[in-house]
């Protein structure tokens, strides 16, 4: 009926429904009643594939089921929790406690193509790690009843180890629909980064590759993070850090990192200069045997070739031969004994004035004598940086220990590099605005590595992490050597903390020392940006949980009887606050959005966006508020069907008011009950 208002949905957003939309604006051709005609489709794009025929493909069993479970809506939600949170009405940073395949469903519409990076750091299917359980009808149960918040009666968390004969699948299955709903999230230039050893480097690769497209391949990062030498055959030291981009037509992938030993390479130097002068000779030497000492594996040891040193600074002596055999033949005397220097072979690299003002400004670097070519100056500080390189020498314990020392004893095992993060985000150019998502925060290195970037970039960067409240206990329970001993130091911190003993409560006390220890730091400028604003140190808290509202799994049709029947369908134990958050997330508005209370002809009314929406959940809806919440000119007002209390003339004509102002102001309101 065009006199009632729209119902607001209540589930994350329709991806299937969303597809089509989207196909049908390229492809409107292909579309008959309404239903895709796909032979139609393959005619349109070109290509054509036989009935039966045989195609090259990543498949496996469940492959299928993955898409029903990407395609089935979640009608949970995300509640805030205040009491957890740092700098709750300010930050624009966000922290999820929750199964990431609901919270992935349930930041579509928010979020969708707004992220311009994703990291993860998913369980690498080592036989141990947790993998999660996805069967569609039993998700968010399944995760209510694993944290508490139901009976504990039903399927639980388990590892998928070697005997299970899907163990390859079990994981692909998990892997599946967590990429193809992190990709729609991706901002057109986005990147995400996976990280992955070798038990599923090869199917995550194929996996991607189908996810991503293979052209989107940006391609891999071999981390070496250990020198350890335990294994049989060959003593695998190092993972992988697999790397896409949204789309490559869009993101021209031109990422420079700074040589990693630069500082120390420059203090040497100076430390010679201090020692000899200008004697370049014993400055050389001194230099040569410096290197040295440092074993092949050093990053120090890949600028070893700059060995010299001038009044400019610290430079290597490079060819100076043309691209040309015989263009610029010439000759240049040596400046000390006035005879003709040694030719390049190829001969000079410009022309001859051009070589005579070079080593009248001394960038020419020559031997003792005439009988050597001679060779240009290379300085260091003008090649600082270079293309970020496939291969990354940082050994893990260096991160382990900043950990143990943030926390005063180790209280998880393997933690992500924060900083190697921060160096990549940094060469990926993650700058102000952008969003860094990791829907598998672990420890919380990526949001930790957010704040680090952005207290050397003085960025805005803001992050969304999500984690599983993975039982300590159980962990505990399983581990066996030096992880049993950090699982109980986990448990024993958190429990003096009065905090739960869960994964997801490390990454939260990790943020919170995190900010405790920049803010008390004595040299606290690096987290001021230039403006005095300071460094956002703070995140939003949210929890997974069920909706706010009365929906039924599988019962919509009730649901809608209810609604129409205006019988009570908010949760009893629901807060205003829980209900605002719910419905801005499935009305497209991001968790970090800012809510105002107001007042409006005596009820107290929501403003969402400085008014782009209106939210008001009084029971006694009246005319004098809906002239109001007309008045403020929204974008879109959203009201318990409830506070009509069964008024279908007020109802009516409360969309006739919004029609008509709206109409006067050449705008539109969308009006919404739920």
């Amino acid at each position: 009926m065009t006199d009632q208002p729209e119902k607001m949905p209540l589930t994350s957003m329709d991806i299937a429904a969303e597809k089509r939309k989207a196909l049908k604006q390229l492809f409107p051709e292909v579309f008959a009643e309404d239903r895709i005609d796909f032979d139609q489709l393959k005619l349109v794009l070109g290509d054509w594939v036989e009935p039966g025929k045989e195609r090259f493909g990543l498949t496996w069993p469940g492959k299928a089921e993955c898409m029903r479970i990407i395609q089935s809506p979640s009608v949970a939600t995300l509640k805030p929790v205040r009491e957890e949170s740092v700098n709750f009405d300010e930050t624009e940073n966000v922290f999820i406690e929750g199964d990431n395949l609901e919270v992935l469903k349930l930041l579509q519409k928010a979020y969708f193509g707004k992220v311009k990076m994703i990291y993860i750091d998913p369980p690498y299917n080592t036989g141990k790690e947790f993998i999660y359980p996805d069967r569609f009808n039993e998700d968010l149960d399944t995760y209510l009843r694993y944290t508490g918040q139901k009976d504990s009666e039903g399927r639980k968390f388990s590892t998928n180890t070697d005997a299970i004969g899907r163990f390859h699948s079990n994981w692909l299955n998990m892997m599946y629909p967590r990429l193809y709903l992190a990709r729609n999230l991706l901002r057109e230039d986005g990147i995400i980064l996976i990280s992955i050893d070798e038990n599923e480097f090869h199917n995550l690769k194929k996996l991607a590759d189908e996810v991503f497209g293979e052209t989107n391949y940006a391609g891999e990062i071999v981390w070496k993070n250990s020198s350890k030498n335990d294994q049989a055959y060959i003593s695998i030291q190092h993972e992988y850090i697999l790397v896409y981009v949204r789309n490559k037509d869009v993101n021209n992938g031109v990422w420079e990192e700074r040589k990693e030993g630069l500082e120390d390479i420059y203090k040497a130097f100076d430390s010679f200069r201090a020692e000899h002068g200008n004697d370049w000779d014993a400055i050389h030497k001194a230099a040569l045997a410096w290197y040295k000492q440092f074993p092949e594996a050093n990053p120090i040891t890949s600028s070893k070739h700059y060995s010299w040193m001038d009044e400019r600074g610290v430079y290597f002596p490079d060819n100076i031969s043309g691209p040309n055999d015989g263009q610029y033949v010439y000759e240049v005397l040596h400046p000390k004994t006035g005879k003709p220097v040694k030719q390049p072979s190829r001969g000079w690299f410009c022309p001859e004035e051009n070589l005579k003002k070079l080593i009248a400004e001394n960038r020419v670097h020559f031997g003792k004598d005439e009988t050597t070519v001679p060779c240009l100056k290379t300085y260091l500080k003008s090649t600082e940086n270079i293309s970020i390189t496939s291969l990354k020498i940082r050994d893990s314990r260096a991160a382990s220990n900043r950990l143990r020392d943030l926390f005063g004893e180790k209280v998880f095992t393997n933690p992500k590099d924060e900083m190697l993060l921060k160096d990549l985000f940094k060469a990926m150019d993650i700058k102000d605005d952008d969003i860094v998502l990791d829907y598998f925060a672990g420890s919380g290195s990526t949001a930790h590595a957010v704040i680090e970037l952005n207290r050397d970039t003085g960025a805005r960067v803001r992050y969304v992490a999500v984690q599983l409240p993975e039982k300590l206990d159980s962990m505990h329970a399983s581990a066996t050597g030096a992880a049993k001993k950090i699982t109980k130091n986990a448990i024993d911190y958190l429990t003096s903390k009065k905090r739960p003993p869960t994964i997801s409560e490390i990454a939260k006390e990790r943020l919170r020392l995190v900010g405790e220890q920049i803010q008390s730091s004595v040299n606290n400028t690096p987290g001021l940006f230039e403006d005095g604003q300071a460094l956002d140190l703070g995140f939003k808290v949210y929890a997974l949980d069920q909706t706010n509202f009365a929906i039924w799994r599988g019962e919509t049709e009730e649901l809608e009887e209810q609604i129409e029947l205006h019988v009570q369908n908010v949760a009893p134990s629901a807060t205003p606050e829980d209900i605002i958050y719910e419905l801005l997330l499935k009305a497209g508005f991001p968790l970090t959005t800012k809510v105002k209370a107001e007042e409006m002809a005596g009820k107290t009314v929501y403003s969402v966006e400085d008014g782009a929406l209106l939210i008001c959940l009084d029971k006694e809806i009246t005319p004098a508020l809906i002239d109001a919440l007309a008045d403020a000119d929204p974008l879109q007002v959203i009201c318990l069907d409830e506070g009509f209390k069964g008024n279908d003339q007020l109802k009516a004509n409360a969309v006739q008011t919004f029609k008509a102002r709206a109409a006067s102001r050449e705008t539109e309101i969308v009006f919404r009950t739920v």
